[in-house]
């Protein structure tokens, strides 16, 4: 009987010991390399800018971050690796709208691609640009909603696959405005730009880097950004939201964790995070692609979580639309 409080005191002074112990790592993290999980195949832009960052860290920071790939299964098995992975801040990974999708797509994960992550910094949105042929007969968003709801089903929109970046704004925004157009699904954006160019297709919403030039040389005419931001670069061009208030779409990129890292690694991340991001070398090449920089905090990247799960799962519950891989 004497031996319990005996082991009660044993496990406090074990207490004791463990506590600073781990106090004393996170003020000294990161002190060995940490592993980001990139959850989709080799190369495209956001792990061009998933590597700048870690490059700048580097130099900065004077720590590694080593990327790694993991895609599959509509980034589902990367993060699942993740969401198992320990709290401990050396294991992250890059998040974007369709990591948050999944569960449309695949309802018997593992995880939830919310609930079991911790939001750590959003880096950038993408917004894209409405375009249309000059043979339209529209100069504005409110005259290319007029026109299509005079004429349902007459336009022909194009994307680069259906339930992508490039079919959701648009999907989206007819949903919203009650205006019919006929979606033709290419399988990728730069198979359809040629026949946008040629007339054989009417609309689309696409990327900065494949819409300025053309808009420029006169090939598209631009009508709007689909981000309630205005682009830095094209500041004569109005944002969507300025005619369809409700309407705000962006894609967008940023990094979390496994549920339960600690504060002082999340904030320290973030700190560094945010700062390769500010740098102007960063923020020129992020300018000329078209991209917004953000940089918030992990508080605010955790409610842009939340809310983009919440509306696009009810808008694609709504619609029927299927999310493509």
């Amino acid at each position: 009987m004497q031996r319990k409080p005996l082991q009660m005191a044993a496990a406090l002074m074990a207490g004791i010991v463990l506590a600073p112990t781990t106090a004393l790592s996170q003020a000294n993290f990161p002190n060995k390399a940490i592993t980001l999980i990139i959850p989709l195949a080799p190369g495209g832009g956001t792990e061009t800018e998933t590597r700048m960052y870690a490059q700048k860290i580097l130099d900065n920071e004077g720590y590694s971050i080593v990327i790694e790939n993991r895609p599959g299964a509509a980034g589902t098995i990367g993060a699942a690796q993740v969401a198992r992975a320990a709290p401990d801040g050396y294991t992250i990974m890059q998040t974007i709208l369709g990591n948050v999708l999944a569960p449309i797509s695949y309802p018997e994960l593992t995880y939830d691609p919310v609930k079991d992550f911790t939001p750590i910094v959003l880096m950038s949105k993408r917004p894209l640009i409405l375009m249309v042929h000059p043979s339209l007969p529209v100069k504005s968003v409110a005259e290319y909603l007029a026109y299509a709801k005079a004429n349902p089903g007459k336009i022909n929109y194009s994307t680069g696959g259906a339930g992508g970046s490039t079919h959701l704004p648009g999907a989206w925004l007819h949903y919203a405005t009650n205006t019919e157009v006929t979606f033709v699904h290419y399988k990728s954006t730069g198979a359809f730009i040629p026949d946008l160019y040629a007339g054989r297709v009417q609309a689309t919403a696409t990327t900065p880097v494949n819409a300025l030039q053309a808009i420029k040389t006169g090939k598209v005419r631009g009508l709007g950004v689909t981000s309630k931001e205005r682009m830095p670069n094209m500041p004569d061009l109005p944002s969507i939201t300025e005619t369809v208030p409700s309407y705000d779409f962006s894609s967008w990129m940023g990094f979390t964790g496994p549920k339960g890292m600690p504060p002082a690694v999340v904030a320290k991340l973030n700190r560094d995070f945010v700062k390769a991001l500010k740098m102007s070398a960063v923020t020129e090449k992020l300018g000329s692609d078209g991209i917004l920089p953000v940089g918030s905090t992990p508080e605010e990247f955790g409610k842009l979580l939340a809310y983009e799960q919440a509306h696009w799962l009810k808008f694609l519950k709504d619609t029927g639309i299927k999310l493509s891989d």
